[in-house]
């Protein structure tokens, strides 16, 4: 009996001691916390004591609160109060400005207007693409680099401000004022129906309402008689999860999960169904996504690959399947935190780098392949997660060749546009509009009397290899070969710019339409020579080979 009353008091015990250690390991947390926490605030007090300058308290402070959450993700981030405008911007897709991208350029050692946006203050204010801008209520912007240029031009909505600009075609000094507004930026900023039946809608970014605006488009492109449509969400970053939600809705049944989340908290776990009857669930539909395609796009396109809804094409997604909320923080700060991963509709998530496990040296890597696991689509298919979401159909991507990306980038074709603009009132319409061969001939002309130069890959490559071949003392021998072929690689700008002329008429069209059409006119360009957009058209005028896509494949 003293045995057994032993026993009883054992497992008594054991538990009160388990329930001790549980308490004591929270408290040893809580105790580490509050210990970092004091060295913390030691450190500033024996800096602010001894230092021998003065220290600035709220710089020091937030850099270790910067340095603090830069350990975590690239996500976590914390906003001071005067960067809130920046913040409400990402996640509303509105600032309150002129409405016009600028750039620097090193030939007025000062920023131009690169691109007004229609209908926005700048325009009616009559600026225009290439003006050269002088002064900001009177301040000269001499030297003054585009970011401190964006912050001036930035303010409170219905603020004014004056402004002084040179037309470099004229050498006019044109003085103005400016309101500024809320600068809504379009996320549908082009949808249109091909002849085929095709509709196409783009969108640029899940902002406020944004799902609104695409099922206004869907319901358009309906009524025209569209047969199938295209979705692009190729360089869309993301934004809210509740649009893509909303997106999905429009073309699948209500009450179907299109994402969950799982997070530390019970708060941040949870699940997201369709909540509305669906627009169209049997209309052909690709969406098109590429490596820059993130967030709430991966969302979209993985729910619908594993809802086997559309047909996903182009290239593997970026790979970010981390959730963030703002909480709001002491004196109008605030911090974007990640607080759960989301998971497609099969249960995968697309996270591609695991932040947690960090090298020695702090560096991060993605999930290799082989370390993914495998799903299944609604109809057997396999899928995979971490890595982003692999297309059903992929699209080599298309290297930009040398020369044009020096060119783009280079203010000579800018200036090009600018003075074609000032010199041509009026041009064909976006559709219809080519550049021609004297337009051509007076570029290239332009580009070399500018004393244009580009990095020529081949010569670095050419001059490592000669370098390797001596080091290893093949180089004697070889030296006729190495002799001829550099020969060969001498570098020719007329014959570049015959070889890639195609390449650069369609880039210098690109920067003369945006004089007249604006971004408008700028995807109709791009559109011409879309070779993605032109594979999805044609998958979804074979039915048949539309629907071998979605058969399983043999396990």
């Amino acid at each position: 009996m003293k045995h057994l009353n032993k026993r009883l008091l054992w497992l008594l015990v054991i538990p009160v001691i388990c329930l001790a250690l549980v308490s004591f390991k929270g408290d040893n947390r809580n105790l580490q916390i509050a210990k970092q926490l004091e060295i913390f605030n030691a450190v500033f007090r024996e800096l602010d004591l001894f230092y021998v300058d003065t220290v600035d308290v709220e710089k020091v402070i937030e850099e270790g609160v910067q340095a603090m959450v830069s350990g975590l993700d690239p996500y976590t981030i914390y906003y001071p109060e005067e960067e809130e405008e920046d913040l409400k911007m990402m996640l509303t897709g509105k600032y309150a400005g002129v409405g016009a991208i600028i750039r620097y350029h090193d030939k007025y050692d000062r920023v131009v207007v690169a691109e007004p946006y229609e209908g926005m203050p700048a325009l009616n204010a009559g600026l225009r693409a290439g003006d050269v801008l002088l002064s900001i209520d009177g301040e000269d912007l001499k030297g003054v680099d585009v970011s401190t240029v964006s912050n001036k031009l930035r303010g409170e909505p219905n603020t004014t401000f004056s402004i002084r600009v040179q037309r470099p075609t004229t050498g006019d000094v044109i003085e103005t004022k400016i309101t500024r507004a809320n600068i809504a930026l379009p996320p549908v900023p082009y949808y249109t129906l091909f002849e085929d039946g095709t509709g196409y809608v783009i969108l640029s970014s899940f902002t406020e309402k944004c799902a609104r605006e695409v099922r206004m488009a869907v319901i358009d492109l309906k009524n025209q008689g569209a047969k199938h449509l295209i979705l692009d969400l190729r360089g869309n970053g993301g934004g809210s999860m509740a649009e893509a939600v909303d997106i999905v809705n429009m073309f699948v049944p209500k009450g179907v999960e299109v994402v969950s989340t799982k997070g530390k908290i019970r708060q941040a776990t949870s699940s997201f169904k369709t909540k509305r009857e669906p627009l169209d669930t049997e209309i052909p539909l690709v969406v098109l996504v590429d490596g820059q395609s993130a967030s709430s796009s991966e969302i979209v396109a993985g729910a619908l690959q594993d809802l086997d809804r559309a047909v996903i094409m182009g290239r593997r997604t970026y790979g970010k399947g981390l959730v963030q909320v703002v909480r709001d923080l002491p004196y109008n700060s605030s911090l974007k935190v990640t607080t759960s991963k989301y998971y497609t509709p099969a249960g995968r998530c697309v996270q591609a780098i695991d932040y947690a496990r960090r090298a020695e040296d702090g560096s991060v890597e993605r999930i290799p392949d082989s370390l993914t696991n495998v799903y299944r689509t609604v109809g057997g298919r396999e899928v995979r997660d971490g890595g982003g979401i692999t297309p059903d159909v992929e699209i080599k991507n298309e290297k930009l060749p040398n020369l044009l990306y020096y060119l783009a980038n280079n203010n000579v074709l800018f200036d090009f546009a600018t003075d074609y603009a000032h010199c041509h009132p009026t041009i064909a319409p976006a559709s219809e509009f080519a550049i021609s061969d004297s337009t051509y001939l007076a570029f290239k002309e332009a580009v070399k009397a500018s004393g244009f130069t580009y990095d020529r890959q081949s010569e670095k490559a050419l001059k490592a290899l000669k370098e390797v071949a001596s080091f290893e003392g093949y180089m004697k021998d070889a030296s006729a070969e190495f002799e001829a072929l550099e020969k060969k690689l001498n570098h020719d700008l007329d014959r570049d710019f015959e070889y890639f002329k195609d390449d650069i008429k369609l880039l210098l069209a690109d920067e003369i339409i945006k004089r007249y059409y604006y971004q408008r006119g700028s995807i109709i360009q791009a559109l011409k020579e879309d070779t993605t957009v032109a594979q999805a058209r044609k998958l979804l005028a074979d039915p048949t080979a539309y629907a071998a896509i979605f058969a399983p494949a043999i396990r």
